[in-house]
């Protein structure tokens, strides 16, 4: 505790301020937050400290590289890998209750895992490429996040298996499907609950928190099998979803100012609504032959079934707990989008002129929101999503550069005075 703050409650307590209890119990607490910023700073540090040694014993190993025997590059190969699992197996029986020996001692054990894998390929000349390399790194580094209950190896994890299927499915440079992503992903899952559960406001569960929605939006796109205009349906019921997930109990009270699954599904579903605002897309699919067997029977379809379920699921555990959130329009648009979405393979002027509709009083709710509740961003937020929605139909209409110029100094007047008015309104109520 700070020297001028202990003068200060010393103060307090001769002036008869706050009585021995009082401050014995500040103490306390400063104490124990003192605590905590210490163990934060050791944990930082021996994950630091495991990646520079691992580093280290690389480059010691590859300067004399070339000189030494297949024999004794194996020993070397394989020596970090069984070093990091002594040093694991000593830290779940004497250090367990340690997060800077098990976060320190973990991220060694992973960044040999993936080490020894890939020396002994080059040893041996084992055939291979980046995503196989990737796919079998994470299977083996699975069990360390249970087993030494490691949250620095499981936001590796995810950030391994996210580019295992970018490898995958994206670039093409991998024989193992990319669909193993969603069994490696869901054997995480348990992991994920149990720190939402157990530490809601560990910088690791913030972190996870980003990761997660990050990594399953960047997976969605390949699930493909040639009805590629039901995925922007599917993203948008992923964002709805993401929408409502930032809505429970656990992850809205934890900081309502920063959420990255509110912050992901927001924007995500204002990206999907500014694409389709174009006239491309639903001319294509108004030129195009409505099967509803090949539509049903489709991988997108099931995917978007799937999501909407999940919705419906989430809706009825969120409004249970009577969040404020449950009613959002983030949380009502996917429906209307859906039907939308199946009116414009029959008309589709009218499905494009809906979606305008639903970005413009999208961005009309976040701005007259944003002016009640006294919020900036979600005013800023708001004037963003009708400024896009202008610029977009810049590109697809015949108005001429004077009506853009006075448009665009219209908006650029009115984020000002909004935002004025705001401050001043903000000013008056302090």
């Amino acid at each position: 505790m700070k020297k001028n703050l202990l003068n200060e409650l010393d103060r307090l307590r001769k002036a008869e301020v706050i009585n021995n209890e009082v401050l014995e119990s500040i103490k306390a607490f400063y104490a124990e937050e003192q605590s905590k910023s210490n163990n934060r700073l050791y944990t930082v540090f021996s994950i630091f400290g495991a990646c520079l040694i691992g580093l280290g014993i690389i480059l010691l190993i590859a300067h004399n590289w070339d000189d030494l025997s297949r024999i004794t590059k194996t020993i070397l190969a394989i020596l970090p890998l069984v070093f990091g699992q002594g040093v694991g197996f000593y830290v779940m029986r004497k250090k367990s209750s340690s997060k800077a020996w098990t976060e320190g001692s973990s991220s060694f054990l992973f960044f040999a895992i993936g080490a020894s894998i890939a020396l002994i390929s080059q040893i041996y000349n084992i055939p291979g490429n980046l995503g196989n390399y990737l796919f079998t790194w994470m299977i083996l580094s699975l069990p360390i996040i249970y087993l030494l209950k490691s949250s620095m190896v499981s936001l590796l994890y995810l950030l391994g298996i996210s580019w295992f299927v970018g490898e995958a499915g994206y670039w093409g440079h991998s024989d193992t499907s990319e669909y193993f992503y969603w069994l490696l992903l869901f054997a995480i899952l348990p992991d994920y609950y149990q720190l939402i559960k157990n530490n809601p406001k560990s910088n690791f569960t913030k972190l996870y928190n980003w990761f997660v929605p990050a990594s399953v939006t960047f997976s969605l796109g390949l699930i493909n099998s040639g009805h590629e205009e039901w995925l922007f349906v599917a993203y948008l019921a992923l964002f709805c979803m993401f929408y409502l997930i930032g809505s429970s109990k656990w992850i809205a009270e934890d900081n309502p100012r920063v959420n990255p699954f509110k912050i992901i599904g927001s924007l995500g579903s204002v990206i999907i609504l500014l694409i389709l605002s174009f006239e491309w897309l639903w001319d294509d699919l108004e030129r195009g032959e409505f099967d509803i067997i090949q539509i049903a029977s489709s991988q997108e379809f099931i995917l978007t079934l799937v999501l909407s379920v999940l919705i419906l699921l989430l809706y009825r555990k969120i409004k249970s707990h009577e969040t404020v959130d449950a009613l959002h329009p983030l949380n009502l648009l996917y429906l209307l989008f859906f039907f939308t979405f199946i009116l414009g393979f029959f008309n589709a002027f009218a499905a494009q002129v809906l979606i305008n509709v639903f970005a413009f009083g999208l961005g009309l709710y976040y701005i007259l929101t944003g002016s009640r509740a006294i919020h900036l961003t979600q005013l800023n937020f708001g004037l963003l999503i009708i400024t896009a929605l202008i610029i977009c139909r810049f590109f697809d209409s015949n108005i001429t550069f004077i009506i853009r110029g006075l448009l665009f100094i219209v908006i650029g007047v009115g984020f000002f005075m909004l935002n004025y008015r705001l401050l001043k309104k903000r000013q008056n109520e302090e």
